[in-house]
């Protein structure tokens, strides 16, 4: 049987779905970076102050999903805008 040639169609496509492959998964290392350092920073706050509550690690991990999502509309929105200038 004959072998059938994969080499994509249009390497501009695959190109573009490349970069956006990219672009997404750094906005959701970037939002776990955050999340992660809120959680964490909460947590060495309180071993620090000596809560018996975790007051801190609930304050700023709620801050921290505020933070990564305005950070990640506002990243979304501006490649949406760069795309459409072009």
């Amino acid at each position: 049987m004959p072998q059938k040639n994969r080499e994509p169609k249009n390497p501009r496509k695959l190109s573009g779905s490349l970069s956006d492959y990219a672009k997404y998964s750094n906005l959701g290392f970037q939002m776990v970076a955050i999340l992660l350092a809120g959680v964490f920073g909460g947590i060495k706050l309180d071993k620090i102050m000596n809560t018996g509550f975790p007051l801190f690690t609930v304050l700023l991990s709620f801050c921290a999903v505020i933070f990564s999502t305005y950070i990640s509309v506002k990243d979304f929105l501006k490649n949406k805008n760069g795309k459409n200038e072009k």
